[in-house]
């Protein structure tokens, strides 16, 4: 990953990537993408039948029902979210912290873009009260916003909103006439599915929320991207789909036939799929719950992951002791962790936070080991914990907070 230019610390132009599985690609999902690699015709802009069968029966099973006319599938989440901006004009509204490939789409297309503070409970979602004020303050200073993006298990926090705070920011932009893009990508990672409760704002606004994923968070490696948008069902809906659909052939992003062929595959979850799957967020939330502990012990914050891969870690405590290493905001943090614990530490700046703030991401995937065979005994193992490789990888992980404790005391 490359670091931003530490000239004045300017815009983040190379964002860190999504975090990884670190597993090697199932079996039957290489198969289904090798038997289409000598297809001789491409895949349909936008996505061919057989892809969009599978998403509609995807959705269909969550409780979201959609047909082909409802859909849209681009070569990854970015230039299908950078497709979905254009189509809609005006400014972007984004939740600080947020994914950091969020707001260059909107940057890209030369519209505005204002970060709103989160509450105090989970990151994902603007606090209502303050996506309020923003978006005055926005038309009060000639700014035109359009689009609320919101994420309802997300990244980089690792957190999922209660279904309360989401409602409010929901009905907060339907007041003030913002269309709601939820990202999805992580909602199928849950750690504890049956004690945490996940609903979309598509099911609570029928008319003003499009539904992205990525499946390269659940289930496709990300050599084969893939992501899909589903349109509410309304005529304003069908505009903004067909829109959309215009912006990604005008750009030439259609999936490529191996990658159609393993997401159709992917979403209609078949055992092997929904096995692996199971069984990499539970590796996933072992090892993420036993990081978090190694942070907490050194006195650094970070709250419960409760899906995804990763976990957000607030080291102002730390901030003397940081200091005496010559770390004074986000990017010396950033290069001060990703070398002491070997892995990228990526800081809160590349999400959205300010510089100064002391967070960093932390993935999971580097920690499960170093070989493929390490990797797949960790998925395998009753207690990955107990693994030598991965109980090294803990290790060097709290030694490296513990040290920063140790000084601060």
């Amino acid at each position: 990953m490359r670091r931003t230019d530490p000239e004045g610390r300017g815009p983040v132009r190379y964002g860190p990537p999504v975090p990884e599985a670190g597993l090697p690609v199932l079996p039957e999902l290489a198969s289904a993408a090798a038997s289409a690699a000598a297809r001789p015709d491409g895949e349909a802009p936008g996505g061919g039948p057989a892809l969009l069968d599978a998403a509609g029966g995807y959705w269909s099973r969550r409780g979201l029902p959609a047909g082909h006319e409802h859909l849209v599938a681009a070569p990854g989440a970015p230039p299908l979210l950078l497709a979905l901006t254009a189509a809609l004009g005006g400014d972007v509204l984004l939740p600080r912290p947020c994914p950091a490939w969020w707001a260059p789409q909107a940057r890209l297309l030369g519209h505005g873009v204002y970060h709103v503070p989160t509450p105090a409970e989970c990151g994902g979602v603007p606090d209502p009260y303050a996506l309020l004020e923003t978006v005055r303050r926005v038309r009060a200073e000639g700014g035109r916003p359009r689009l609320l993006v919101l994420s309802v298990a997300d990244d980089p926090t690792a957190t999922v909103p209660p279904p309360e705070v989401l409602h409010e920011a929901v009905e907060a932009a339907a007041g003030e006439g913002l269309h709601v893009v939820s990202d999805e990508t992580w909602r199928d990672t849950l750690h504890h599915p049956r004690d945490t409760v996940l609903i979309g704002p598509a099911e609570m606004d029928h008319e003003r929320v499009t539904v992205l994923g990525d499946l390269g968070g659940p289930f496709l490696p990300p050599g084969l991207p893939a992501a899909l948008a589903r349109f509410p069902f309304t005529a304003q809906g069908a505009a903004l789909r067909a829109r959309t659909l215009d912006v990604l052939t005008a750009l030439g992003a259609s999936l490529a036939a191996p990658a159609a062929a393993a997401a159709a595959y992917a979403l209609a979850e078949p055992d092997e799929v929904t096995e692996r799957l199971a069984a990499t967020v539970r590796l996933h939330a072992r090892v993420a719950t036993a990081a978090r502990r190694a942070v907490l012990a050194a006195g650094a914050l970070a709250r419960p992951p409760q899906a995804g891969r990763h976990l957000y870690v607030d080291l102002g405590p730390l901030r003397p002791a940081l200091a005496a290493r010559g770390v004074g905001d986000a990017q010396d943090l950033e290069d001060f962790l990703g070398t002491r614990l070997g892995m990228p530490a990526p800081g809160g700046h590349r999400f959205g936070d300010a510089i100064d703030a002391l967070r960093v991401r932390l993935s999971t995937g580097p920690l499960l080991g170093s070989t493929p065979e390490e990797r797949l005994a960790s998925l395998d193992a009753p207690d990955p914990l107990e693994l030598p490789h991965v109980d090294r990888a803990l290790r060097i992980c709290a030694a490296a907070f513990d040290d920063l404790r140790a000084e601060a005391r």
